[in-house]
């Protein structure tokens, strides 16, 4: 393909893309009111961890319900908005992540698709454990922040703070969780291997307890507790892994011979040239037919150089 057609692909493969995501954010704001197939909607779920706070210290009309507080004109509208693009846009992921993997794969070798494809679907997985145990912790977290309080306070969160809040813990759970799978990686290429993550072991995982402090966006002491106990169980198991990885690469070496070799030594490669094919012979070409007047002049003209 030319320049000219990998552009108009693009433009078609990002058109398609966007109106996927589109579709998806229409579905998102009807689900945030809607039930769909017996399952809560989309607003039930994202304020399910503030409803798990104890009724005492929280703020509800009558004793009962569970409600965010709205403090400027057209919060709820652009909430509504945010989350349902949000949660539209991970449910028709496979769908525009696709338009993304056409555009990208006829530049790679079968080996690089192969790679990709694992490479995602880890990623996706883990993005999604990350978010689940952030959805988990949101509850816990805030039940321990207002118990501070000892009945003597009572909480009533804005709608915009509290959205913001899950959200970004949501977020930071499931990009964290995709550390792991970079170390993998930098180990799958050569770039990292287990010598070095077991020497380094006792310094990255005091940067990751570091990191899960610093990152979480609240100040309670269970979020921070979650995400570090699952980035360091997480990197252990990317050390386990890089170390089959690289027992493996191993054998492959010392059954090739590749680790008896010295650096003056030259690699066992068969320089011996194979013999070389006798070319056929070429056709011989046939005489060209001689015109039998070829030797006579041609009647009308003088030769001067035989006048005298």
């Amino acid at each position: 393909m030319s320049l000219k057609d990998h552009l108009y692909d693009l433009r078609h493969r990002l058109g398609l893309a966007l109106l996927i995501i589109a579709f998806g954010a229409i579905f998102g704001w009807f689900w945030w009111s809607w039930r769909i197939f017996g399952l809560p909607n989309l607003g039930d779920i994202v304020i399910a961890p503030y409803c798990g706070i104890p009724v005492g210290q929280r703020l509800t009309q009558g004793g009962e319900g569970c409600q965010l507080l709205q403090t400027q004109p057209f919060e709820i509208f652009m909430i509504r908005l945010k989350v349902g693009a949000g949660a539209g846009m991970a449910i028709t992921a496979p769908l525009w992540l696709y338009q993304v993997w056409r555009f990208i794969a006829p530049g790679l070798y079968a080996k690089e698709r192969r790679f990709a494809v694992v490479f995602v679907a880890c990623a996706s997985v883990l993005f999604v454990t990350g978010a689940a145990l952030a959805f988990y912790v949101v509850p816990q977290g805030l039940s321990v922040l207002v118990s501070f309080g000892d009945e003597k306070f009572i909480t009533a969160l804005t709608a915009g703070e509290y959205i913001s809040f899950v959200l970004t813990l949501l977020l930071i759970f499931g990009v964290s969780f995709e550390l792991p799978l970079i170390v993998v990686m930098l180990n799958q290429v050569g770039v990292l291997t287990y010598d070095k993550l077991r020497r380094w072991r006792r310094g990255i995982t005091f940067a990751l307890v570091i990191f899960a402090a610093v990152a979480t966006p609240g100040t309670d002491p269970i979020s921070m507790v979650a995400l570090a106990i699952a980035l360091v169980l997480l990197f252990e198991l990317a050390i386990q892994i890089a170390r089959v990885h690289d027992r493996r690469v191993e054998r492959r070496r010392k059954a090739e011979g590749l680790d008896e070799l010295s650096d003056d030594e030259a690699a066992p490669f068969e320089y011996t040239p194979s013999a070389a094919e006798e070319p056929e012979p070429l056709p011989t070409p046939d005489p060209v037919p001689t015109p039998p007047d070829a030797g006579q002049q041609p009647p009308g003209r003088v030769r001067y150089d035989d006048a005298t």
